[in-house]
């Protein structure tokens, strides 16, 4: 949301307040600091091994606060998680109308991946204004009823705050980054979707057999603090020669690791499109994916769960150069960079009177 949060300012007859909930203490911490964007309201209602009844209702309650101390005419969240669609159930308790950010996404399974795909069907049906990334996910709003006049196809703001961020000359090195060899593949991994937390063991293993290929890869993964995740990664790859487990890293080091890396393999979401604007191949360890764009383009692979996918599709990108570059050099479809600067125009036309911009095209 940082790049909307930035072109929202340069429009001197918009006022924007910024509210965190402080769902990942830490990871937020990190992002506001490196966007420089110190916010209005803070609800900090992380608390250990949280659930998702306790995100869902600690954001409702703190969220009543706010809106009704702000007063807003819109409330703006984004993308699929608990935080999103409760201030979005939030904003229409309080008869606020939403603006969805990376709205339309959808893999047509209510279970996969969970609950994400849950939250943002939610959100759709509560919000009023639609910034879908691209065409496609325009055409699942439109296929779900959203007036066409209420949908506009952005591009992803991650995209943006990506591209930013690996432009920096200051990225700080990843922790332990020191411990990876220049002159082998690295692999940065993520993992740790609810979805996948009963497959965990299985992925740790194909990760301790990916770091004994012939190739040498190196695993770099940082490791989810989740007890369905860090216990089980340890307990399997602590002692993995070329595996180099350590503690959730912020944002600018995750943009470093990923730029210094030969590709990803990950359940994330956000992941799916921001390695490609750096060439980098994603592996995506789901069996569903809500961004087809990106199988479609080339620039993703699913590989599910199951250790023989898994080992079989990073042996291949390891040891097949066209197979590699095929995906490297496919493009991105997610954006352009500009997608927070159409979305801050596009609300000063509808609200305000100016002039629309053009719709992002792929």
């Amino acid at each position: 949301m940082a790049p909307v949060v930035r072109a929202l300012r340069l429009h001197p007859q918009i006022e924007d307040l910024v509210c965190v909930t402080a769902q990942h203490r830490k990871m937020l911490d990190d992002l506001l600091a490196l966007f420089a964007i110190s916010p209005e309201y803070d609800l900090d209602i992380m608390t250990e091994d949280q659930t998702l009844t306790d995100v869902t209702t600690r954001v409702l309650d703190g969220l009543e606060r706010v809106l009704l101390d702000a007063r807003p005419d819109l409330v703006l969240v984004h993308g699929d998680t608990t935080t999103s669609t409760a201030a979005a159930l939030a904003a229409f308790y309080a008869r606020v109308a939403v603006g969805h950010v990376e709205a339309g996404l959808r893999t047509k399974n209510r279970w996969l991946p969970y609950p994400e795909e849950m939250n943002r069907r939610l959100t759709a049906v509560i919000a009023s204004y639609h910034f879908a990334p691209t065409t496609l996910a325009r055409e699942h709003l439109l296929a779900e009823n959203v007036a066409r006049d209420d949908i506009v196809v952005t591009g992803n703001t991650v995209i943006d705050a990506f591209l930013e961020t690996a432009s920096r000359n200051d990225l700080p090195a990843p922790p332990r980054w020191n411990e990876i060899d220049a002159a082998r593949p690295t692999i940065v991994v993520t993992a740790h979707r609810r979805e996948n937390h009963p497959h965990m063991r299985a992925i740790c293993e194909s990760l301790r057999e990916i770091a004994q290929l012939p190739a040498r890869p190196q695993i770099y993964w940082p490791v989810h603090p989740s007890p369905h995740v860090a216990p089980i990664a340890r307990e399997v790859l602590e002692d993995v020669a070329g595996v180099v487990l350590v503690d959730p890293i912020d944002y600018a080091e995750m943009v470093a690791a990923v730029q210094n890396s030969a590709f990803v393999l990950t359940d994330s979401g956000g992941l799916q499109e921001e390695a490609p604007c750096l060439g980098k191949p994603v592996l995506v360890m789901r069996d569903e994916t809500e961004r087809p764009e990106g199988l479609a383009a080339g620039t993703l692979e699913l590989v599910g769960h199951r250790p023989e996918r898994i080992v079989g599709s990073a042996r291949r990108l390891l040891t097949d150069g066209s197979a590699y570059a095929q995906m490297a050099q496919a493009a991105n479809p997610y954006g352009d960079g500009r997608a927070g600067a159409r979305i801050a125009a596009w609300l000063a036309a509808r609200l305000l009177g100016a002039a629309y911009p053009a719709p992002f095209a792929a």
